[in-house]
């Protein structure tokens, strides 16, 4: 139970507030607050000399590794295994499938020339996603109905020439992913893979990360190159812009019969497979966690993720200074057998700038201890979301640690739905839907079709609304339109619900 603030806590109290603090507003100026945090809370160096290539300094680093770690401890527990394939992709590998040529050609950087023997026979692709290096393998790989399913991933880089304005971590020319591609007997099996897909999106990013989103089938002119139907999770920032995280692909057969990967079944018959892929873009998750969780005062993280998951901070006073210092050390050693990352500030600044520096990072869990937390074996517990403190003894300290961890987690996330939830809306007019775009909503509307016959009304929507796109239909949604209800643009019977909303 929290005891009541002692002198020395409230003097700690009031110098935080005469200290500088980050104070950027996020809602009204998200674009500021994402720039500067990026720069204060060193995630990235944006100086490197090549446009759309990042420098991922430490803090972020060590919080990407830790996402990778969950989500492929996920993959692991759904039956995939890992692979490393190479970063260059032949030409001709390229060039087999020819819709996914046509899709990613204007993206891709090419390597003509290597070495003193200047220029290649044949030029290599920087792999723009992996299908056509992975897939001339997987027709050698794959023989016999016991070699089904195959589900393999590989974690690394890929590279696109992205010709919109790059962003850190949430768009750029190189981005860090997990990428998983799957193969099986039937097309029922492939589609039940997608379904699998879309609940690791939910395990890991809504219930790990506290990230929400919702869980749409894209239109077909707005599909992955080369597949039959795409399902896409887009969550919401705080400026009201889509971002697209992580998107799960039916291929079908249309790769296998580039490719030739065939199986042969019990009774020795020849058959194409069926095949999926997946690719969490973990870079941009984690561009997307901390621009949804961060605050005023900067980073917010989930416990889980957070490079330093408990600061301890002692309060010098001249006298006593050994002590308070040997006892914060002793807590460290505590924290640390209880597997927590754990840091003591023993740098030469003021208690407050320290308070200020290591909430802007977002490290969920403070201990502050003083003389008086020394003499009585107390220590001050502050946790960073709602800047609660309380005093507790140091017997308690492990389950007060456990306990505000879960707590902060499950208070972040209560609070990004919150406000995801509220920027939803529907339209049953035009003038509505121009007003909800223009207050940064997503806006749910009937809609002629997501078929290719309906990319008319969608490039009509995007011309009217400065870039406003259809999303796709929430794959979670079971109704559909009355019979009354009209597509606005062309004013043909609804036969869907879609999401519009300007994106990243």
């Amino acid at each position: 139970m929290a005891k009541q603030k002692s002198k020395e806590t409230a003097v700690r109290d009031e110098e935080v507030q005469e200290t500088f603090t980050f104070n950027i507003s996020k809602q009204e100026n998200f674009s500021e607050w994402f720039t500067k945090i990026v720069q204060v809370a060193e995630l990235a160096d944006m100086r490197y000399n090549v446009k759309g290539f990042l420098v991922y300094q430490p803090w972020s680093t060590i919080a990407i590794k830790r996402m990778f770690d969950i989500y492929e401890q996920e993959l692991d527990k759904f039956g995939h295994s890992p692979v490393i394939f190479p970063s260059v992709i032949p030409e001709s590998n390229f060039q087999i499938e020819a819709d996914h040529v046509e899709g990613f050609a204007p993206e891709v950087f090419w390597i003509t020339s290597a070495g003193s023997s200047g220029k290649l026979e044949e030029r290599l692709a920087l792999r723009p996603t992996s299908e056509t290096a992975m897939y001339p393998l997987y027709a050698y790989w794959v023989r016999s109905w016991r070699d089904l399913p195959m589900k393999l991933y590989q974690s690394g880089k890929v590279w696109r020439y992205e010709g919109k304005s790059t962003r850190p971590f949430l768009r750029g020319r190189e981005f860090i992913w997990i990428e998983s591609h799957n193969v099986f007997t039937s097309l029922a099996e492939a589609e039940a893979q997608t379904k699998e897909d879309m609940q690791i999106s939910i395990n890991v990013m809504r219930d790990r990360f506290g990230i929400p989103f919702i869980q749409f089938e894209r239109p077909q002119w707005d599909k992955f190159a080369g597949a039959i139907k795409t399902l896409a999770a887009d969550t919401l920032m705080p400026d009201g812009r889509f971002l697209q995280l992580p998107s799960t692909h039916l291929l079908g057969d249309n790769f296998s019969k580039a490719f030739k990967i065939e199986y042969m079944d019990a009774e020795g018959n020849s058959h194409l497979v069926y095949q999926t892929c997946y690719g969490p873009a973990i870079s941009r998750i984690f561009g997307a966690l901390f621009s949804v969780h961060g605050d005023d005062s900067g980073l917010i993280l989930p416990f889980e993720i957070a490079p330093i998951q408990v600061v301890i901070i002692p309060i010098l006073a001249k006298k006593q200074a050994k002590k308070v210092l040997a006892y914060a050390e002793e807590l460290k050693t505590l924290v640390s057998t209880m597997g927590y990352r754990v840091k003591v500030d023993t740098s030469d600044r003021r208690p407050g700038d320290k308070y200020y520096f290591w909430e802007m990072k977002g490290v969920p869990i403070r201990l502050e201890v003083g003389r008086r937390e020394a003499k009585e074996g107390n220590v001050t517990v502050f946790r960073r979301d709602n800047r609660e403190k309380s005093l507790i003894s140091k017997e308690n300290l492990k389950e007060t640690i456990a306990f505000k961890a879960d707590e902060l987690l499950a208070s972040i996330k209560e609070k990004a739905e919150k406000f995801f939830t509220s920027r939803l809306a529907s339209a049953e007019t035009l003038d509505e839907l121009v007003d909800h775009i223009k207050n940064r909503k997503m806006v749910k509307i009937p809609f002629c079709s997501i078929e290719l016959d309906g990319e008319s009304c969608s490039d009509e929507i995007k011309d009217r609304l400065a870039g406003a796109e259809v999303r796709g239909i929430d794959v979670q949604e079971e109704h559909t339109p009355s019979e009354n209800e009209k597509c606005f643009i062309c004013e043909k019977p609804a036969n869907c619900y879609v999401y519009v909303g300007k994106q990243y």
